[in-house]
């Protein structure tokens, strides 16, 4: 099992090369999920600063926050551009409908 200190260890020397293409999507939609970030659930509940960080070392300079849907799945989202009810929303329809795809 991973401490919250290796969690923070890893994301603090993880390549800003790795977040680049969730940086470029935040600048483009403002939203990315789970399933399109070098991050996991367990990033986004214990080292949000430190994944903050990463993002601004990327050069994304604007306010983040992250929303979870039932804890199935998470979105990183720019809070310039979006109210977290509306990416709440947005991850239910997701949810959703990847469960009426998976039968």
């Amino acid at each position: 099992m991973v401490n919250v200190e290796q969690l923070k260890y890893s994301v603090n020397h993880m390549s800003v090369d790795r977040v680049s293409e969730a940086v470029l999507d935040l600048r483009i939609d403002g939203l990315v999920t789970d399933d399109r970030t070098p991050f996991g659930k367990v990033h986004f509940n214990t080292c949000f600063a430190e994944v903050e960080a990463l993002f601004q070392r990327a050069g994304f300079h604007r306010p983040l926050d992250v929303v979870g849907y039932q804890g199935l799945a998470y979105a990183l989202y720019d809070a310039s551009r979006w109210e977290a009810v509306d990416v709440l929303r947005w991850l239910k329809t997701a949810c959703d409908q990847a469960a009426v795809e998976a039968g």
